[in-house]
């Protein structure tokens, strides 16, 4: 466990280290704020460790398409401002339709994320077959964006944990965190390694933000999604882009040394305490029978592993990012469907917003997503975002 100097008292504590904790920590640190960052584990070895490092504009919400397209630059750029590669890959990414229903379902998505700003177009089978020679001929129509690529997720947490102790944070990993509560112009952290004070605090738990705001006595309800992943062996190349359907049900990509990532968002067991701890063998065969439809080379290479990651989502389906009403200088930041892709571009602009740096960004503040206490009037119903 990583000592903590519990008599000093911080510009600015983090609790959690994923890709948001870790991303605010790091420009709030660089700015010149005495930063301390827990994790309970080990640094972005949570969501944002085992997910299958997609960047994508074609499986993100539309509301976030704007802070999507910052990100995916952020992250083709990790060696310029994060100062250590990511194992980022920018390639061009297919969104496919095998059937009528899939075609019209991808032509509204496709037009929708078009219009917020993604560089989306319809490309006919032929032309898919172009962008990829491995794709399978029964393709009906296909989104292609060319702002796609992917990240090795397992690199995240090895090149934050280097920027954040180059950038001078305290970086205290293993040390969970079971609360935090006003004291005097700040806040005080109740640690495994002792009591902690700081000025400014910032929760970004991801699935764990409905326990963190539970600290300040917010019912903050956070799903949480146990998606299974997949990887296979080393094979020769069968494929060049990241491609999905448009259900959404299939993120694809082959890395350069060989393997191919499948995901898709198939629900595995587990939860939030105990993590993801089985699988279910029905939605694995389900995942890897819809990726040897769209690339049937696949069909000859074997399963090497497939595990159960944690993914966070909060009753809209878009980000807990912004203020915490009611509590000054604490901040939400994270619970981003998809968020590997826009994480790191939210968190910045919530460390600018500490900082008070630049026009403020609204962000999505959680005033919305607050569930009322027992017995008080219910507050006015959140709309279901569109599936866009």
């Amino acid at each position: 466990m990583t000592p903590v100097p519990s008599r000093e008292r911080y510009d600015l504590a983090v609790v959690g280290g994923g890709v948001h904790g870790a991303t605010v920590a790091l420009f709030c640190a660089r700015a010149g704020l005495r930063t301390i960052l827990f994790e309970r584990g080990s640094l972005c070895r949570e969501a944002s460790g085992v997910n299958a490092g997609t960047l994508t504009m074609q499986m993100t919400r539309v509301a976030l398409i704007p802070y999507a397209l910052q990100a995916h630059a952020m992250w083709a750029s990790a060696p310029e401002w994060l100062g250590h590669d990511v194992g980022v890959v920018v390639c061009d990414g297919l969104s496919l339709a095998f059937t009528e229903g899939e075609a019209e379902l991808l032509t509204y998505r496709a037009g929708k994320r078009r219009e917020a700003g993604a560089p989306i177009d319809l490309v006919g089978p032929a032309r898919a077959l172009e962008i990829e020679p491995g794709l399978s001929e029964r393709v009906l129509v296909a989104g292609h964006c060319k702002v796609d690529g992917f990240a090795n997720a397992y690199l995240t947490g090895l090149a934050y944990r280097a920027a954040l102790i180059e950038a001078g944070v305290t970086l205290c990993e293993q040390v969970p965190v079971a609360g935090a509560v006003p004291d005097g112009g700040g806040y005080e952290l109740d640690t495994a390694a002792g009591t902690v004070r700081a000025r400014r605090l910032v929760l970004a738990g991801g699935v764990w933000l409905e326990e963190m705001a539970a600290w300040l006595g917010l019912r903050l309800p956070i799903k949480v999604l146990i998606n299974q992943l997949a990887v296979t062996e080393r094979i020769a190349p069968v494929m060049r882009t990241v491609v999905g359907i448009a259900s959404g049900l299939l993120s694809l990509k082959q890395y350069p040394h060989g393997t191919v990532v499948i995901g898709g968002g198939w629900q595995g067991r587990g939860d939030r305490v105990q993590g993801g701890v089985e699988l279910v063998p029905d939605s694995l065969i389900g995942n890897m029978r819809l990726a040897c439809h769209a690339i049937p080379a696949l069909r000859r290479s074997r399963l090497a592993r497939a595990w159960a990651g944690l993914e966070a989502e909060t009753r809209d389906a878009l980000p807990a990012a912004g203020p915490i009403p009611g509590f000054p200088d604490a901040w939400i930041c994270g619970s981003v469907h998809s968020g590997y892709t826009s994480g790191p571009f939210i968190a910045k602009r919530l460390a600018d917003r500490i900082l008070e740096r630049g026009e403020p960004d609204p962000l999505f503040p959680i005033d919305r997503l607050l569930a009322p206490e027992a017995g008080a009037a219910p507050s006015a119903p959140v709309a279901e975002a569109p599936l866009s």
